[in-house]
């Protein structure tokens, strides 16, 4: 089964916006691909269910390099952009800093004006830490709330974070991030809705190691993210707060050298949401004693309960929390550390999701700054994703000093 998003789009662009008010969010979430609701006539064992949670941009991956890889990222050999995936790999880096913007047009094939933003940076301190951070910006474009078109809003979600990394010996690091997170989906503070905001940390570790393979000498890397544990977030209006997408992202990467100028890097991520699952209303039980025990077993649960809740809530039982593992596999070829071909591929369970497909990119690299590319192919034309780009431009501080002392 697919996402179909068309619908959701096409109310929230253009259709009656007078009675939108709380449910406006929802819609906009589901421009996201977070479905917020269960099919019912489904068999339990065949039923679609996705993992509801608000602020699902946080989810998106920002940048090219693991875009062009099926999204991976926990276990690549460190860059600008570790922030979002691993920062714990900072301290790994060779350059002492860098910055990074990186732009993705988002759900083209639905709208014109959907797009997400981020900046990255790094700072090496000595040899053994580093700070980072990073600013995302999400826009839903303009939206009309009237007929004629005369008001518009232009609802957004952000989120500023920064992170310390610290290498505890030459082959293991460990990081951690706090974040801000800030949702403005809403049209009218005045009446039943209003911004929600969160606060959240991330908790990182990386290995890096090398071992031989015939007469190579490969390079080894082991990473784990655990991202986004912190408070709720509530919006106006509304008494239940809302689960952040606390997740767990588990990856491992091997760079094998072909030669002197040719390596091959080889990367699989394994990706779980710690949000727990939305009961399931059982056959015979009423709306108000459903609504009752939603209330307690999904909204009355904390962020902390949550996280381990998550791993034995699924309504199929063990099937489906295996079913909610998203995975991803990616392969990089790099020539001279100038240019580089990437491939990927991307899995999420048809009950889940179903968001699969195949990546695509390229990248070039000169010393003060590198180019970026990421192109998704979707397994399914209905999938909105179909085609999405992503663009990234770093900046290697330490070649931008080398090319002013030339100077």
């Amino acid at each position: 089964m697919n996402i179909n998003v068309r619908m959701p789009i096409a109310a929230l662009r253009y259709g009656n916006h007078r009675s939108m008010n709380k449910s406006y969010r929802l819609i906009g979430l589901s421009l996201l691909l977070s479905a917020t609701a269960t099919v019912w006539g489904q068999s339990k064992k065949d039923m679609f269910n996705p993992i509801k949670n608000s602020v699902t941009s946080q989810t998106i991956a920002p940048d090219a390099r693991a875009a062009g890889m099926g999204d991976v990222g926990a276990a690549t050999d460190p860059d600008v952009n570790s922030q979002y995936w691993n920062p714990a790999k900072y301290p790994f880096t060779i350059s002492r800093a860098g910055v990074a913007l990186n732009y993705t047009p988002w759900l083209r094939q639905l709208v014109s004006d959907m797009d997400l933003a981020y900046l990255a940076g790094y700072y090496r301190i000595g040899d053994y830490s580093a700070v980072s951070g990073s600013l995302r910006y999400f826009s839903l474009g303009e939206v009309q709330l009237d007929d004629d078109g005369s008001m518009t809003i232009s609802p957004y979600e952000m989120s500023v974070d920064v992170a310390y990394s610290l290498m505890l010996s030459e082959h293991f690091s460990l990081g951690a991030a706090v974040r801000w997170i800030y949702s403005d989906l809403t049209y009218d503070y005045t009446q039943d809705t209003s911004p929600g905001s969160a606060f959240a940390a991330d908790i990182s570790c990386y290995y890096q190691n090398y071992f031989n393979m015939g007469d190579r000498e490969c390079q080894l890397g082991l990473g784990l993210n655990v991202s986004n544990i912190g408070s709720k977030i509530t919006f106006g209006g509304d008494n239940r707060s809302e689960f952040i997408p606390t997740n767990m992202r588990l990856g491992a990467s091997v760079m094998i050298p072909v030669d002197e100028f040719n390596r091959f890097t080889i990367s699989a991520d394994a990706n779980k949401l710690l949000v727990p699952s939305v009961p399931v209303q059982n056959e015979g039980e009423s709306a108000s004693d459903y609504t009752e025990r939603l209330n307690k077993e999904y909204y009355g649960v904390s962020s902390i309960s949550g996280i381990f809740k998550s791993f034995n809530d699924a309504p199929n039982g063990f099937s489906e929390e295996l079913q909610e593992v998203q995975w991803s596999v990616g392969a990089e070829y790099s020539y001279n550390d100038r240019f580089s071909l990437r491939a990927g591929y991307h899995h999420e369970s048809e009950n889940k999701g179903n968001r699969k497909y195949f990546t695509v990119g390229a990248g070039f690299k000169m010393s003060v700054f590198s180019l970026d590319a990421g192109y998704v192919i979707a397994t399914a034309k209905s999938n909105p994703l179909d085609q999405t780009l992503r663009v990234s431009l770093s900046f290697d501080m330490d070649g931008i000093k080398d090319l002013f002392h030339r100077r």
